[in-house]
């Protein structure tokens, strides 16, 4: 799993002109699922993303989690976090993981965030044309690959 974790003021999606999610303070997460990631994956990056420490603290070091300042977390599926660009101009998807199998691994992933979390998390519609809209704070802006756990 790839993942993009912005801290963000606010940030909302959109589908065919309508809000589908919003949230104030927290996070927006890009994920991306290939179809070798496990429930191992989906354990460490969402206990990961919710201890990461990058709200400032009372003397304006990042030194809080989203946990610790009761934020919210918005996550939206990205295939194109698995785009190959070694060869020519045009992306190849080939590495994103096949429909089938990466639709559970994303419910599986929001139902993870929401106990690690311990409230609701907004997410995004799989496969759906979305306009995301964010203000990054900061801007505070974390990539994650559960592969590179080291």
């Amino acid at each position: 799993m790839r993942a993009v974790i912005q801290r963000v003021a606010h940030a909302s999606v959109t589908i065919d002109g309508a809000v589908k999610s919003s949230i104030s303070q927290g996070y927006l997460v890009l994920l991306g699922c290939e179809n070798a990631d496990t429930e191992e994956d989906i354990q460490w990056l969402a206990k990961k993303i919710c201890n990461l420490r990058v709200f400032d603290d009372e003397n304006g070091v990042m030194n809080k989690s989203v946990l610790d300042v009761g934020g919210e977390i918005l996550v939206v599926s990205q295939f194109t976090l698995w785009a190959s660009y070694k060869k020519g101009n045009r992306p190849s998807y080939l590495r994103a993981g096949s429909h089938e199998v990466t639709v559970p691994l994303y419910e599986r992933f929001l139902k993870v965030m929401e106990e690690q979390l311990g409230k609701s998390v907004a997410a995004g519609e799989f496969g759906a044309d979305m306009k995301v809209e964010l203000l990054n704070d900061g801007p505070v802006t974390i990539c994650m690959d559960t592969k590179n756990k080291e």
